[in-house]
């Protein structure tokens, strides 16, 4: 079982459509892709609903770089991030363009919603902010 989280806290799976690996996306809802994935190899988004980013470890930041490439190139659907993301980690996640985080209820347990909630502002506590103020 695993959890997804949003700014709002942790939510249940609402997506049901299966996941393709990019060599399979032809026709395809929702894409999965490795954290070593070239963003430059990937043909369009047209009828891409949801791409889900692998993040093998919490060391492994190419998870981050991938998201930011996705947006840059134009791709407005759901983004989500999965597996070793951490609650501090959150607020990267976020602004690197990640909609939410999916973990499996191990981490959930270890880094409770209240964790993943206090990073949920992630706008207002970043560096840019606090050399404004």
């Amino acid at each position: 079982m695993t959890t997804i989280v949003k700014d709002q806290g942790f939510a249940s799976e609402d997506f049901h459509a299966p996941f393709a690996a990019p060599e399979d996306s032809d026709g395809a809802r929702a894409l999965d892709l490795p954290s070593d994935f070239d963003t430059a190899t990937l043909a369009g988004f047209d009828g891409i609903e949801m791409i889900r980013v692998d993040f093998p470890s919490f060391a492994d930041g190419r998870g981050f770089s991938i998201a930011r490439a996705l947006r840059r190139a134009g791709y407005g659907g759901r983004l989500r991030a999965r597996g070793h993301v951490l609650a501090d980690q959150y607020a990267m996640a976020r602004r690197s363009g990640f909609d939410e985080v999916e973990i499996d209820e191990s981490l959930a347990a270890r880094q409770p919603e209240d964790q993943w909630r206090a990073r949920a502002d992630w706008r207002e506590h970043d560096y840019r902010s606090r050399l404004a103020g």
